[in-house]
């Protein structure tokens, strides 16, 4: 298993050891927090050791009286007979140590003791004695420690002072994970990484545990390591932990001591326990599952009445903005219903202006547990801001309901405007989960209601719904550009900056899918909502372009979009947009042909519980073309699936699903088939202009032998169904799409069915290249090789002579360019060669295929 965010540690510590049994010898110290991995550093380091050093790994216990020299008394069957005998024969300390100097002298040795904090006298005598003498031996001593649980008065904390005057002892901090790395790791598990990263805050142990029993809110291992750290806690002590835990993960010093009066002793023993640290005028606990694991063992009656108390302190004077989330979770805790309806809005409310609309949602959500108080159209309200948050925060399904409440009660109390807009944020939230035809619907009964009232800005924002959704079902510019005009009039109308930019946006967008022209104006339009500072506005449109790219198979422009709408959704807390954005770029690596990348991102975002129907499908759909491209099982049970998630009509104006399975019945053989499933899409496409679906579909009707019908085609398929095979191949190699390129060349002359077998060669397209030789052989061009070469099947990463030759170019940090020269084979075939080391070997950059070359086996 890899140790994520822990190579520049290993790589400092194997630097230790190596010069240390060289000589002069170091002492290397290596803290964090419980759980942070210090163990699993020592055991990686003891793993990379060289053979010959001996490795001695002893440890502390947590005993209530430890043992004399306990991690010697472990070490002593590994050690000189000297040693053992003093151990054994004497009393006497300073015999151990000399022993055991001696020992240390005849051997290049790595002494490990770990868990320092937990250790004896002796053995910090022993740390001593050594650290002074370790220049004269060839040995590097490393010792862990909890940082978290020793302080000012800890014996530890007195040996560190002395280990400070020496140049030979080197200290090392081993930190919380990132959220990328926390992320990684939850890749596969159905877990929400955001959440999985903020209850552990990176603790190692902890993110572990959570995903090895994510049914669990408090897995039973985390709630039994939390018992264990407080169970020597004083009474005193113990009372403060729960306070705390009441209170919340991080409590102010003078709140606390409002609560429990004459409690700085007692916190000091909770800090030096390691559970909670104080910052400032700030306790907290380093860990939100630690808290709830405290938390979940505190009676109900006491939970109850801190929270109670601490509610009246906090309403007895003003109230800051900053501290409505905590009055309405004390407010609820307390079971003061009318406070909980006072502060839960307030703070729901203060969330989304920061952006923060998970928390927003929870805020609403607590607040709707007592909307039955409240008039119907203050539940209204609520119901309205719930269903906002929720769908911004990609929890689809809860947003829908509570519109579809909000929407009833509209109508009930008369209030059509409410109503009207209730139904277009319907129509708009539909859309990604993947029901098309209702958002159509709905979107057209919210322009009737509105269109019956006075003119105003929900009408601009209907007819603007009207317009995206014309835009993404391929209607057609005249269509998009109608329903935008009557947007833009009533915008300036009203002043609405988002529906105008919106508005022009979606016009260009649509002009875009139809003729090809329009990005920069887009672009223009994204740039003015960020300008603007519009952030949902921007950040949907940001998204969009990645589809736009994708849909065109651009991938510099993918790849650049990709980057720019992910920083600004993460920075934004838009995780429904995130999510749409990373399914996107998971299309943009299977068009460059990084099919492993492809996949990778695609469960990533399959995986995500938040991720909506939409998105599921088509990271559903990018798995399983992968799988068939690669001929590999389990293709068919994925496509069907994304299918299942989707309206027909939304799998088809995504511009991947119907494609994905007509090549997926080609690359199985199926001509007819082939020609079947494509028509049938064609069918579907009917009164719709889009060259960038239905030029392929007549593309795989006319390489599956068939007379592909006369429909509008984009770029490089127009190309290819006027016959010009070359042509459309020199597109898609400049679009950077390296299998549609050798695709087009399979209608081409034998030098270009030699290039396309290159191409599906280096991409490991193992179908497309059964089909090439099958057609080389039909057309009389030779030669044809039959499968890798022994040298191939020999390469430890099936790499063939030639992919040897680019690998070995690759680590004298030559260019495609310089290495087409240096081979003789054009600079697009370099390309695959390039492209085909980099997946066999499973990294992605030049400089990590250089590596392999000379660490076989090793990343």
């Amino acid at each position: 298993m890899d140790l994520l965010e822990r190579d520049a540690v290993l790589q400092d510590l194997a630097g230790h050891l190596q010069a240390a049994v060289s000589g002069p010898g170091r002492l290397a110290l290596v803290r964090g927090e419980a759980g942070v991995g210090k163990t699993a550093v020592v055991q990686r380091l003891a793993q990379v050791a060289d053979p010959h050093i001996r490795v001695l790994i002893g440890a502390c216990d947590p005993l209530a009286t430890p043992r004399p020299l306990g991690p010697l008394l472990d070490l002593a069957p590994r050690l000189g007979p000297a040693v053992r005998t003093a151990l054994t024969d004497t009393s006497r300390s300073d015999e151990v140590f000399d022993c055991l100097l001696a020992d240390l002298s005849t051997y290049p040795s790595l002494l490990v003791v770990e868990d320092v904090h937990w250790a004896d006298e002796a053995t910090m005598d022993l740390l001593r004695y050594l650290a002074r003498r370790l220049p004269n031996v060839p040995a590097l001593v490393l010792a862990t420690y909890r940082d978290d649980e020793i302080g000012r008065t800890h014996d530890l904390t007195s040996l560190l002072g002395t280990l400070a005057g020496y140049s030979w002892v080197y200290r090392h901090d081993l930190a919380p994970l990132s959220r990328r790395a926390v992320a990684r790791l939850a890749t596969g598990h159905a877990v929400d990484a955001e959440h999985l990263y903020r209850v552990s805050a990176g603790n190692p142990f902890i993110v572990t545990e959570i995903l090895a029993a994510p049914a669990e809110p408090i897995p039973a291992t985390v709630r039994e390591a939390v018992a264990g750290r407080l169970a020597g806690l004083s009474t005193e002590a113990r009372m403060v932990v729960d306070v705390l835990a009441v209170l919340g993960l991080r409590v102010s010093l003078p709140l606390l001591a409002g609560v429990l009066p004459n409690s700085e002793g007692a916190l000091d023993e909770a800090v030096a326990c390691g559970i909670v640290r104080t910052d400032g005028q700030v306790s907290e606990f380093r860990h939100e599952l630690t808290r709830l694991a405290v938390l979940e063992a505190v009676p109900a009656a006491h939970r109850l009445r801190v929270h109670r108390q601490v509610l009246a302190a906090m309403r007895s004077g003003p109230v800051a903005t900053d501290d409505l989330a905590l009055l309405a979770d004390h407010a609820e805790g307390a079971g003061d219903p009318k406070a909980v309806l006072e502060y839960a809005p307030a703070a729901a409310l203060h969330a989304a202006a920061l952006g923060a609309y998970r928390e927003a949602a929870a805020q609403y959500a607590r607040a709707l547990e007592y909307a039955d108080l409240l008039p119907p159209g203050q539940q209204a309200a609520l119901l309205e801001g719930h269903s906002q948050a929720c769908l911004l925060s990609s929890r689809l399904d809860e947003g829908i309901a509570s519109l579809r409440t909000a929407v009833g009660l509209r109508r009930a109390l008369g209030d059509r405007l409410r109503e009207g807009e209730d139904m277009r944020w319907l129509s708009c939230w539909l859309w990604p989960t993947g029901r098309t035809d209702e958002a159509g619907q709905t979107g057209l009964d919210a322009v009737r209601v509105l269109e019956e009232l006075a003119p105003s800005r929900e009408l601009a924002r209907a007819y603007l719904n009207l317009c995206q959704l014309a835009c993404y079902e391929h209607e057609g510019t005249a269509v998009t550009a109608a329903h935008a005009q009557n947007a833009i009039a009533l915008g300036e109308r009203f002043g609405d900056a988002g529906v105008l930019v919106q508005a022009r946006f979606h016009t260009a967008a649509a002009r875009m899918l139809s003729e090809g022209s329009g990005w920069e104006d887009c672009e223009q339009a994204v740039s003015s909502a960020m300008a603007q500072d519009l952030p949902v506005d921007a950040g949907f449109m940001a998204l969009i372009m990645c589809w736009l790219a994708a849909l065109q198979r651009d991938t510099a422009r993918t790849t650049a979009a990709v980057s720019r709408a992910e920083a600004y959704c993460l920075d934004r807390d838009l995780l429904t947009y995130l999510l749409c954005t990373r399914a996107w770029g998971s299309w943009g690596l299977l068009n460059r042909g990084l099919w492993r990348e492809a996949a990778d991102a695609s469960q990533k975002v399959r995986s995500h519980p938040g991720a909506p129907p939409v998105v599921r499908a088509l990271a559903l759909t990018v798995m399983g073309l992968v799988r068939a491209r690669q001929g590999k099982s389990q293709v068919w049970p994925l496509l069907e699936e994304a299918a299942t998630l989707v309206d027909s009509n939304c799998l088809l104006d995504t511009g991947l699903g119907w494609e994905a399975r007509v090549e997926a019945t080609w690359l199985a053989g199926g001509h007819e088939l082939v020609r079947a499933e494509a028509e049938r899409c064609l069918a579907s496409l009917a009164g719709r202009t889009h060259p960038w679906l239905s030029g392929p579909l007549a593309c795989w009707i006319r390489r599956a032998g068939g007379e592909p019908p006369q429909v509008p085609a984009a770029g490089p398929y127009a190309l290819e169904l006027a016959g010009d095979w070359a042509g459309a191949a020199a597109q898609w190699d400049s679009l950077g799409c390296p299998y549609d390129a050798a695709l087009a060349r399979l209608a081409g002359d034998p030098p270009a069915l030699r290039e396309a077998l290159a191409a599906f060669e280096a991409l490991g397209a193992r179908p497309a290249v059964a089909r090439t030789r099958t057609l080389m052989r039909a057309r009389g061009v030779r030669p044809v090789r039959r499968g890798p070469r022994a040298a191939t099947r020999a390469n430890p990463y099936g790499l063939t002579n030639r992919e040897m030759d680019v690998l070995k170019l690759l680590n004298e940090g030559l260019s495609d360019a310089e290495i087409s020269a240096r081979l003789y084979i054009s600079p697009k075939t370099a390309g695959h060669h390039v492209g085909a080391v980099l997946s066999k070997l499973g990294v992605h950059t030049r400089h990590e295929a250089a590596r392999k070359l000379h660490h076989p086996g090793h990343g």
